[in-house]
């Protein structure tokens, strides 16, 4: 199955380290970060999962919720996060699916639809694929996809600024321009005409070409400090 932008997020049943879910009901009305990993005891995702749980308060302060998966079954999720706390000085206190009959990778595109067989005896390498982060909005529809490859650790942080900019945009008719961080100024996008433009944004705005107008970041969503932030491990 291949999902897209917009797609509805396929729910599904799972057990994880915090019990039994059906993952839409879990969600509730929370915006979610569904991250996978191709398999535990493995050195990048172990420095992953510590620094997820660094600064996983901020994803709190947004509504998010945040969840792993890999095919490891549930007794080796416990056990791996005592290493992740040994490293890195964090346990995850997520929730971590244990997908061994490889149900919601492949639900979810991360693995073949034609996979046969289950967890056992499958490697990281087999898994490499199981690699990507999902943004999931209120409306249960994917916001954001992103696949690294085994060797490069995820930056949370950048999930935090997409989440930033997506619950912005969400509420506001703006988009945010390259490297954009809280505070700045954003774009007035196109499809909002001068006369609206005036009416939303009274206090004026910088037209620079006819179809980009930047403006001042929209009140109505609390500023979020990153500076506070602790570094990434």
């Amino acid at each position: 199955m291949t999902l897209r932008l917009t797609d509805l997020a396929p729910n599904f049943d799972a057990e994880t380290t915090q019990g039994k879910i059906n993952f839409h009901k879990w969600a509730e009305d929370s915006w979610v970060v569904l991250f996978s990993h191709p398999k535990d005891f493995t050195p990048v995702c172990t420095t992953e999962l510590g620094s997820l749980q660094s600064i996983k308060p901020e994803f709190d302060k947004r509504n998010v919720k945040i969840i792993g998966l890999s095919v490891d079954p549930v007794a080796d999720h416990i056990k791996w996060s005592e290493d992740i706390k040994e490293v890195t000085g964090y346990k995850p206190d997520y929730p971590l699916i244990a997908d061994e009959k490889l149900h919601v990778a492949k639900l979810y595109g991360l693995l073949p639809g034609s996979t046969s067989g289950s967890s056992k005896g499958r490697t990281a390498v087999d898994n490499q694929t199981v690699r990507t982060v999902f943004v999931i909005g209120p409306d249960k529809r994917i916001k954001l996809l992103l696949t690294y490859p085994m060797a490069t650790g995820r930056n949370f942080l950048e999930i935090l600024r997409v989440i930033d900019s997506l619950q912005l945009t969400a509420k506001h008719k703006v988009a945010t321009p390259a490297g954009w961080k809280q505070g700045e100024d954003v774009i007035i996008v196109p499809a909002v005409k001068e006369d609206e433009a005036k009416k939303l944004f009274p206090k004026g705005w910088k037209t620079v070409k006819p179809y980009l107008r930047f403006v001042k970041q929209p009140v109505g969503k609390d500023k979020i400090d990153l500076s506070s932030v602790p570094p990434r491990l």
